[in-house]
């Protein structure tokens, strides 16, 4: 009936088959797996975003260490910004607009520093490559309160003096004459006093878990079809066998009983020729 399937075309496409669900299921656990990192991060900011702001202890060296479980909690510090190492980070882009985020070292009363990112430019006219201006931060003694978030890894791209391609804080404490905390850095939320005039603040980051769920969903989906189509295959395969060689299909053949004088004349034949029929 299907003993084509044995063939080693039919195993051939098995096998290609098995290949295909196998590639589905793969591409549907990592949809998950994205997901399940999103649903972490979507946790800890609505738990950690708008807590009461921690009061950071001289000495502590709280950045020094980064724990994930603790990003984007809020951090208040005091000391006084750096300007003279103030660096921009480039290809940041906001709404789709493409910018920069300034970094500014804050020193503290321990006599470490934190970079504080105090927000968001856009790209220049007047000069190609930077930003117009970059706002000062307010002088003297200032409260700060920021969000913790981890540094990044270097890239392997150059930047203008001045600025950096991107938040690698082994990096920034290189040009430092003072000690930097480096596993973390605080994003802007408040300054106590204001500066005149501040970058565009960072907004909130999305809750959305985005479509993985349903990614997921869709390519299990598309590895069960695959067994499905050679399914359906198979079958068409044996009705077209079965027309080819006059025979209709096993589920379409039935057998007549031979009827009375059927049987009788049977009886006679196998008699012999001597014995007449009725």
């Amino acid at each position: 009936m299907y003993r084509f399937l044995f063939s080693a075309r039919w195993l051939g496409w098995f096998a290609l088959v098995m290949l295909i669900a196998a590639g589905c299921v793969g591409l549907g656990r990592w949809q998950f797996e994205r997901r399940e990192a999103v649903v972490e991060n979507i946790e800890r900011i609505e738990a950690n975003y708008d807590a009461v702001p921690e009061q950071y202890e001289p000495g502590t060296r709280l950045l020094d260490s980064f724990d994930p479980a603790r990003e984007w909690t809020p951090v208040t510090f005091v000391g006084r910004y750096d300007l003279a190492n103030q660096v921009v980070v480039r290809n940041r882009p906001l709404n789709g607009q493409p910018g920069y985020e300034v970094l500014t070292p804050l020193r503290l009363e321990d006599g470490t520093a934190v970079i504080i990112d105090r927000g968001w430019l856009p790209i220049g006219n007047a000069e190609a490559g930077r930003p117009d201006q970059v706002p000062a931060p307010p002088p003297g003694e200032v409260e700060v309160t920021a969000r913790i978030k981890p540094g990044e890894p270097p890239v392997n791209r150059g930047a203008p003096e001045g600025q950096v391609a991107s938040i690698d804080l082994p990096s920034l404490g290189d040009g430092l004459d003072y000690p930097l905390q480096e596993a973390a850095y605080g994003l802007l939320a408040l300054e106590r006093p204001a500066a005149a005039q501040t970058p565009i603040a960072a907004p909130k980051p999305s809750i959305d878990e985005g479509p993985h769920l349903s990614y997921a969903l869709q390519w299990f989906a598309f590895g069960v079809l695959a067994f499905v189509g050679l399914g359906y295959a198979a079958r068409q395969q044996r009705r077209s066998d079965a027309e080819r060689y006059g025979a209709a299909p096993a589920e379409t053949v039935r057998r007549r009983r031979p009827s009375a004088e059927e049987e009788e004349d049977a009886i006679l034949d196998a008699q012999g020729p001597g014995v007449g029929k009725r």
